[in-house]
């Protein structure tokens, strides 16, 4: 018995979409929609009838990474320190990882191009991130665990210390200091701690 079409048209499009960001994580805007109907494995005409024009299939692609980099943080506030550096460690290795570097730099190179695409992928990214982090710790402040602040303000300026430098270092591709990434996690999470512990 065949496969129903749907689920063809559906793997088809997921294949195009997985082909799509490889490349132009590779080699940005400029890649080929040749390259990527051959990467996907189907031919151009496919390609056109999931993604009428190139603009689209990058808008899709920027979609799916910004869903990509989302950390979540639920849960119990009852141990704020082990919750936080569980994050941290996700929110690094999604947000200064190859793969979220690779996009973030063909989408601020499209930024001109697609500002709408650019302030999509932030809305659905990072703001989804802080929003959910700022969530967390104001039901941290709220149980007494981490003082009394503006929680929204609190998960940016964390969040500004697990990215921050490190952030513009790696997407400058300049050498990093010989520090275990479990120790700077620590560091980041414990100075921040320092400034919301409750006297």
């Amino acid at each position: 018995m065949s496969e129903p079409k749907e689920n063809i048209t559906a793997d088809t499009r997921t294949r195009l979409i997985q082909a799509a960001r490889e490349a132009f994580m590779k080699e940005g805007y400029r890649a080929s929609v040749d390259g990527i109907a051959a990467r996907a494995g189907v031919a151009k005409q496919t390609l056109y009838n999931h993604f009428p024009c190139k603009g689209d299939l990058f808008s899709e692609a920027a979609t799916i990474a910004s869903a990509a980099i989302v950390v979540s943080l639920d849960g119990e506030t009852d141990d704020v320190r082990a919750s936080l550096c569980r994050f941290a460690a996700s929110f690094r290795e999604k947000v200064l990882g190859d793969e979220g570097l690779d996009m973030l730099r063909a989408l601020i190179a499209e930024s001109t191009r697609f500002p709408a695409l650019t302030q999509a992928f932030f809305t659905k990214g990072p703001i989804k991130t802080a929003t959910r982090l700022a969530d967390f710790l104001g039901r941290a402040m709220a149980a007494g665990h981490l003082r009394q602040d503006d929680p929204r303000f609190a998960a940016e300026m964390l969040l500004g210390m697990l990215g921050g430098f490190e952030h513009i270092r790696r997407l400058c591709t300049a050498s990093a200091p010989e520090v275990a990434e479990a120790q700077r996690i620590e560091q980041i999470v414990d100075c921040f701690l320092r400034a919301y512990t409750r006297n």
